[in-house]
């Protein structure tokens, strides 16, 4: 899905090229978009949401390429000084030191100096959980930065916790929907160019899958061993003896 990501540089913002594979790559692209051309002292901050395996970290790294935005996924084990370093590891200082206010005062000044360059945090969720967002929110409201919050379904209604002072800064929501035929078929032609899957056999895969990229993507991978094990360039719905992957693994009996 991301073959045709373009690089740039850590202080770049690329346009050119900016169409993304699928729908929600692209939803994701735009809301960084919306927050890099906010107008003077509007408010910084963005939300993408949505349920796990619609791909929101797939399109968190596509805009990350775009933008040169620094990108952080938050691990249940991260303590505040480990998301600032993180953050100060993603922003190109790779051995930080000093106390969590040093650490914070950093972070701000880099983002700062160059006030497009986005923050793209990852599994945000997990930020409210430890009474951790706070620090997300002064390092945003001090920098100015695009700041954009990625998490799960319910990640807006765990921001309602922290308050107005919080709430009142987020300039754009966005969710992350589930994939149609046109987005399985963009899948399918980036993970496997050389093998038409009809358009029976992509739409099975979807409803399978409930629109979720993941299980897409595992279903397109059945699908492809499947053509190459017999030297298929072409492949229906008819022609496919398979498993779909439907969100649980397969008893002894369906694997073998």
């Amino acid at each position: 899905m991301t073959k045709s990501i373009e690089k740039v540089n850590r202080n770049g913002d690329q346009r050119q090229g900016d169409t993304a594979p699928i729908k929600n790559v692209a939803a994701c692209l735009g809301l960084v978009r919306t927050l890099q051309d906010r107008q003077p002292h509007q408010n910084n901050l963005g939300v993408f949401a949505g349920f796990s395996g619609y791909g929101k970290s797939v399109a968190a790294l596509y805009s990350q390429n775009k933008t040169g935005a620094a990108y952080v996924e938050v691990s249940d084990t991260w303590t505040r000084k480990k998301l600032m370093t993180a953050i100060l590891t993603e922003l190109g200082q790779y051995q930080p030191r000093g106390t969590l206010s040093d650490l914070e005062d950093e972070i701000i000044g880099l983002l700062a100096r160059d006030p497009r360059r986005p923050l793209l945090i990852d599994e945000a969720d997990k930020l409210v959980d430890k009474n951790m967002i706070e620090l997300v929110r002064m390092i945003a409201k001090k920098s100015q930065a695009p700041v954009l919050l990625i998490g799960e379904e319910h990640f807006p209604n765990k921001l309602e916790r922290a308050g107005d002072r919080f709430r009142d800064l987020v300039l754009v929501t966005g969710y992350a929907q589930k994939c149609d035929l046109e987005d399985t078929r963009t899948l399918a032609q980036s993970f496997y160019p050389s093998l038409t899957m009809s358009d029976d056999l992509l739409d099975q895969a979807r409803q399978k899958a409930d629109g979720r990229v993941r299980r897409i993507g595992n279903s397109l991978h059945a699908i492809g061993n499947f053509a190459a094990l017999r030297g298929l360039t072409e492949i229906d719905l008819g022609t496919f003896e398979g498993r779909f992957s439907e969100g649980k693994l397969p008893t002894r009996q369906e694997a073998a």
